[in-house]
């Protein structure tokens, strides 16, 4: 091999080897965060049903993602959402914290925290904002923004006797990167 051959040969060698050390991490595979957003749908009920009167409130949601990665990746997900809120009612939601664990279909997940939330109203319907972080899995460390909005699964008038006792909800959950 001539020598301005053996030149660009270990000039190509020496391209490709940096590539592989300051690709990345996702691409490298030394474990970089790069963030995900989940959309999907979840059931919650809550313990006692919501009514007009404020009162503490345990909820619990079963939600069904589809979680995409920064770099176009989808992968199914189920999570688990259990939430206290020491004071909710049919139109306010105040401290509320709680947890959550995501599941996703490639083995593995994030256990996240909330530990804020507030609640707005957009034509009527109510939007939960919540804040967190990931506490154990993938993403641990990270910050979390989720939003929920909610229709009950009852006519708005059961609020006035017997209480909403559950809600279809649309949900967004962000692992920032």
């Amino acid at each position: 091999m001539s020598r301005r051959g053996m030149t660009v040969m270990l000039g190509s060698l020496a391209l490709v080897a940096s590539s592989l050390v300051w690709a990345p991490a996702s691409h490298a595979g030394t474990g970089r965060y790069e963030g995900v957003t989940c959309t999907g749908n979840a059931h919650s009920s809550y313990d006692p049903p919501l009514t007009l009167l404020p009162r503490k409130t345990r909820n619990h949601a079963d939600v069904r993602y589809i979680c995409t990665s920064a770099r176009g990746d989808a992968v199914p997900a189920t999570g688990s959402f259990n939430a206290v809120a020491p004071s909710a009612s049919c139109v306010s939601l105040s401290n509320a914290s709680g947890r959550e664990i995501v599941r996703y279909a490639d083995g593995g997940r994030s256990v996240i925290v909330i530990d804020g939330a507030t609640t707005a109203r957009v034509a009527g319907v109510p939007v939960v904002l919540q804040s967190g972080r990931v506490i154990e899995g993938r993403g641990e460390g990270h910050f979390v923004r989720r939003s929920v909005t909610a229709l009950p699964d009852q006519l708005p008038t059961d609020c006035l006797t017997s209480g909403i006792q559950g809600t279809q909800s649309a949900v967004q959950l962000e692992i920032l990167p």
